[in-house]
């Protein structure tokens, strides 16, 4: 079987960090026996070339140094910025979609998966008309943001979903917002870890005692609102001195604006706040190991965002760390509240400082939570399961 998978982002070199958990599943579609190739923009002028043996299709759509629409950012956020850039919105798409048919009319695809659908439906339609090819549509969320701030958006997204042979979602929450536009079958198929099987063996077992005395609290990630840091850091004034040490990794647009609610914070909490700044992988492996809880205090932040699935929950998970996380988006199906990890209500940093100082009381109740997190990963968020049902999917749409 031939799958032409159709995305905004597509990691550019070997090294590249962009959407690892697509380039996973590329991987294990392959391994499935499936064969792939990629369509996704070019980056500054980038050429289409191969990467883990896959060939990857850019299309061009503006001059080498306008091509900045994707990658290292996502577009709406850019184009909120720089406004300018919309208008690069209708060249990626018709460039798009005459490069999608030039592809499938040489190498003639057997399903065409397009991720973000609005646009990408939209350059995957041309194709599955003209040669009768099934349409697999996978939602990751942000698109169905785009219709609170953008109300053209909504039928476009509507119609595409009726042109789909089949429709994906990352989480429960984004199937519920495609069923509210349309009442049609969804599939829930979230991503795996994208963390190397061999490094993870050595990383897993049971939560570190408290280092020096201190219980570490451990958050990895963007430093923007839908994160919701800043009532992580409200909870360092409920936490005692002597005992807990939050530890905030990574950077993001609010890192400054978040180390001086720290400092203030700092006069009246006793608990230390440490920011790391971005990591390497060893450095980061090593805060997962040293860790005794990983938490993310995620909200729906004020343009209505919030957490389409939460895979570095799953990250923690095989990594053996016990979880804190709100209860917004689609981590309900990552964390099942007193099962796989403790769920809180958003914007309450009392409820997190609990959380935390229940975990730092019971290890009993820690050991309980990692034997369900297992459970939960092996039942829903292993790759070959999640590729089987994608692979099932695909066979029905040719079929039918």
């Amino acid at each position: 079987m031939k799958v032409l998978v159709i995305g905004s982002v597509y990691p550019r070199f070997q090294e590249d960090a962009e959407v690892p958990w697509l380039r996973t599943s590329v991987a294990h579609l392959k391994k499935a026996g499936v064969e792939i190739q990629v369509l996704a923009p070019s980056y500054k002028g980038l050429k289409s070339h191969d990467i883990d043996g896959t060939h990857v299709n850019r299309f061009r759509y503006a001059p080498t140094n306008w091509e900045i629409l994707t990658h290292e950012e996502g577009a709406p956020s850019k184009m909120a910025s720089r406004p300018w850039l919309q208008l690069l919105a209708i060249p990626y798409i018709i460039n798009g979609f005459f490069q999608c048919i030039r592809i499938c009319r040489k190498w003639r695809p057997d399903v065409i998966h397009a991720h973000w659908p609005f646009p990408h439906a939209y350059i995957a339609l041309g194709a599955a008309k003209l040669f009768k090819i099934p349409l697999v549509l996978n939602f990751h969320g942000a698109e169905l943001l785009l219709i609170r701030k953008k109300k053209w958006v909504k039928p476009l997204l509507k119609f595409a979903i009726g042109q789909a042979q089949a429709v994906f979602a990352n989480s429960s929450f984004t199937a519920s917002k495609i069923k509210a536009l349309r009442n049609v079958d969804v599939e829930w198929s979230p991503y795996g870890t994208t963390l190397e099987v061999d490094s993870r063996k050595s990383e897993v077992g049971s939560t570190p005692h408290p280092v020096n005395g201190k219980f570490k609290i451990l958050f990895v990630g963007r430093h923007i609102e839908r994160k919701g840091i800043t009532y992580l850091i409200e909870a360092a004034k409920y936490l005692p001195a002597d005992k807990f040490e939050i530890r905030i990794v990574g950077v993001g647009d609010l890192t400054e604006q978040l180390k001086q609610q720290a400092e203030a914070v700092g006069s009246e909490s006793p608990a230390s706040i440490i920011f790391t700044g971005k990591l390497s992988p060893e450095a980061l492996a090593n805060e997962y190991k040293t860790a005794n809880v990983f938490t993310l205090p995620a909200i729906v932040d004020s343009k209505g965002d919030t957490e389409g699935l939460g895979v570095v929950l799953i990250e923690a998970m095989e990594l053996g760390l016990p979880i804190v996380a709100s209860n917004v988006g689609g981590i309900p199906d990552v964390v099942v509240d007193g099962e796989s990890g403790i769920l809180v209500q958003e914007k309450d940093p009392v409820a997190l400082a609990n959380a935390f100082k229940r975990l730092a009381d019971d290890p009993a109740l820690t050991e309980k939570l990692l034997a369900g997190a297992r459970k939960r990963i092996s039942e829903c968020f292993t790759w070959d399961g999640i590729i089987e049902r994608q692979v099932e999917v695909y066979k029905k749409v040719v079929s039918d």
